[in-house]
């Protein structure tokens, strides 16, 4: 009899055993289910990125899965509010009653992006739209003409951005061209640049235009070329 007995202890050790332990639950859905914090006294160091992967969990059903580090590499490099366009012929100024009287847009439009999202550039009014909350490094070149004009342009001319916000328009920043008096003749270098950070909120519209009291000799702008980028930098 005890040998029978000793038999089926045997038989039965020899076959696999397929079960999932609950440690603080008794009704584990995992292999191993752990309801409570866990404590690793020595973990080594590793030195390189190949070869290793991390542990994550999942929000939703808290299961902890592997994951390649690469995948976290990348998805830290991606900025979504990144957006460039340049604007090399037909080139015009648009009118906003949004902005102050001194100021007119250029009319770029979302197609002429080299860089980003459609979806975050209104044609209607050549604005890019904040897509969130942040600081953003913002670059604006305006080429006027062939960049050199014959004569001294006064009443502020420059270039501009302005930012829509709550239906107000602003401009943040401007830049006037630069003028050379050479005696017998004055020159305007019709060519400047903006290159720096602001602040915006989600839902902000920004918009690159020129400065100015009075218009521009619109036929000149069919040799001028502008372009502007913006991308976030910081929450």
């Amino acid at each position: 009899m005890k040998t029978k007995i000793y038999s089926l202890i045997v038989a039965f050790a020899t076959l696999p055993l397929f079960s999932q332990v609950g440690i603080n639950t008794n009704t584990p859905t995992a292999t191993l289910d752990i309801n409570g914090n866990m404590k690793v006294r020595n973990t080594p160091s590793a030195i390189t990125v190949p070869g290793y992967k991390l542990l994550v969990q999942d929000n939703g059903t808290t299961e902890v899965f592997a994951m390649d580090p690469q995948l976290l590499i990348g998805a830290a490099n991606v900025n979504s509010a990144m957006f460039a366009a340049k604007k090399t012929a037909g080139i015009s100024l648009i009118d906003i009653t949004l902005f102050p009287s001194n100021f007119r847009p250029v009319n770029f439009q979302a197609d002429e992006r080299t860089i980003g999202s459609a979806s975050m550039f209104s044609n209607s009014d050549s604005s890019f739209i904040i897509p969130s909350t942040g600081v953003y490094m913002i670059g604006y070149t305006f080429r006027y003409g062939t960049g050199l004009q014959a004569n001294l342009l006064v009443n502020g001319y420059g270039i501009g951005i302005a930012r829509t916000r709550s239906g107000i328009g602003t401009i943040i920043d401007s830049r006037p061209f630069t003028g050379l008096d050479l005696g017998l003749v004055s020159l305007t270098i019709s060519e400047s640049s903006i290159n720096s950070l602001y602040s915006f909120q989600a839902g902000d519209k920004v918009s690159f235009g020129l400065t100015g009291s009075n218009l521009l000799n619109l036929s000149i702008l069919a040799s001028t070329v502008s372009s502007f980028y913006i991308y976030k930098v910081s929450n």
